[in-house]
C-alpha cells in the first residue's frame, strides 16, 4: 500500500540511522507531520532488510548505518526485487554519493544539512510514486571517481584491495618501492584521498555497484 496524504492512511516509515542524535531529532520533528508515521527505527540495516516490505511504505536510511552503508542496502533491495521505496538521508554533499545512489535505484535522496521539511517532502514525493533527488546532471550519471584512471592505475587499485604491500607490488612488477610510492601518491591525488584505505573503499564501492 502506498503512503497517502492527510485525511487518509498515513505513510508508514522505517528509519535507519547510526547517529542517535539525528535519529532522535527526526523522530521528534516527525510528530507534527500528520500524514507521516515512523513506526520502526534501528541503527542496523539488517533490521530493515529482515522486515516484511509490506509493513512499510518508505524506508529512510542514513548513508552510514552501524552494519553497512546505504549502497549495500540498495543493492540488496534491488537484488530481491523489493517494492519498498527508499530514501537516502545523506550526511555528505558528495555528488559521487548521489550518483551512486541513483545508479542503484534509490527513489529519494536528501541531505542531513537541509531542513527536516526537505526530508519529509522527499518522503511524500516518493510515497506518491515520484523520484525525488537533488539536481543531477544526467549526462554524468555513470561518472565515477575511477573514470579518469589509467589501466595501470586500476590494476594498482585492484592489488591494493587484495592487501598487497608496497614491497609486494614492487617485487611483482619489477620496480622499486620508491616508484610504487610515487605511483600511489599520484593515484591518491586523482581520487582526492589521503591514504590507501580510502582509495580501496572507493574501488570496492564502485566496482561492486
Amino acid at each position: 500500500m502506498d503512503g497517502t496524504t492527510v485525511g487518509d492512511t498515513r505513510c508508514r516509515l522505517f528509519y535507519v540511522d547510526a547517529n542517535p542524535l539525528v535519529q532522535s531529532a527526526i523522530m521528534e520533528l516527525s510528530k507534527v507531520e500528520a500524514d507521516l508515521s515512523i513506526i520502526a527505527t534501528s541503527d542496523r540495516a539488517a533490521d530493515l532488510l529482515a522486515a516484511d516490505d509490506s509493513d512499510f511504505d518508505v524506508a529512510i536510511m542514513a548513508w552510514d548505518m552501524t552494519d553497512m552503508k546505504a549502497p549495500e542496502v540498495l543493492k540488496r533491495l534491488r537484488a530481491r526485487e523489493s517494492r519498498l521505496k527508499s530514501v537516502v538521508f545523506c550526511n555528505s554533499r558528495d555528488a559521487t554519493a548521489l550518483r551512486l545512489a541513483v545508479r542503484l535505484g534509490v527513489h529519494g535522496f536528501c541531505y542531513q544539512y537541509d531542513k527536516a521539511s526537505v526530508l519529509f517532502n522527499t518522503v511524500r514525493q516518493v510515497a506518491s510514486g515520484h523520484i525525488s533527488v537533488p539536481y543531477l546532471d544526467i549526462t554524468r550519471i555513470n561518472e565515477t571517481p575511477l573514470a579518469g584512471l589509467t589501466i595501470r592505475e586500476r590494476e594498482l587499485l585492484d592489488v591494493l584491495a587484495r592487501g598487497w604491500t608496497n614491497q609486494q607490488i614492487a617485487n611483482r612488477t619489477g620496480i622499486s618501492e620508491n616508484t610504487v610510492k610515487y605511483h600511489l601518491k599520484n593515484l591518491y591525488q586523482k581520487l582526492d584521498v589521503q591514504n590507501r584505505a580510502r582509495a580501496v573503499a572507493i574501488w570496492s564501492r564502485e566496482v561492486d555497484a
